[in-house]
């Protein structure tokens, strides 16, 4: 996995973390960090025009972090796209999984119910962990079929 720029969008719901997320990610990593919005904390905003900002401009080299409420609304909008797979997660393990597993390119969470050193703890896992391959390749080459 070779990552150049990391994507970060979140509603107002996620704005607070999403500000303090940036800051860690350019501490820890050598990533260029690209801000989506929300611009602010007070704005309501919609998570889907978030989540759809960002899934249109990853590709094989830029991943991405979404940040709402709870993460699951603004998963499911990302996840719309194709070639887009947003993993929800809510501890390190399942960030390590979706990536092991399922070759996830987005990492979603949720602001109102996982605290800052959990969200660092996982975007550090999701981000130096690569996908397993093997018989994992095809289930998520599956994923992309439609049915």
């Amino acid at each position: 996995m070779k990552i150049d720029t990391i994507l970060i969008a979140s509603d107002h719901a996620g704005f607070e973390m999403k500000e303090q997320i940036k800051e860690y990610l350019r501490a820890k990593f050598d990533f260029q960090i690209i801000d989506l919005g929300a611009n602010d904390a007070k704005t309501s905003v919609d998570y889907p025009d978030f989540a759809h900002s960002l899934a249109k401009k990853i590709d094989d080299k830029t991943y991405g972090v979404l940040i709402c409420g709870t993460g699951i609304g603004i998963s499911i909008a990302a996840n719309r796209h194709e070639g887009v797979r947003a993993a929800l997660c809510h501890n390190v393990d399942t960030a390590i999984l979706a990536r092991e597993h399922n070759d996830a390119n987005v990492i979603a969470f949720g602001a109102r119910v996982i605290d800052l050193d959990l969200a660092k703890e996982m975007l550090k896992a999701f981000f130096t962990t690569q996908f397993a391959g093997g018989r994992h390749e095809n289930r998520v080459k599956k994923i992309e079929t439609k049915g």
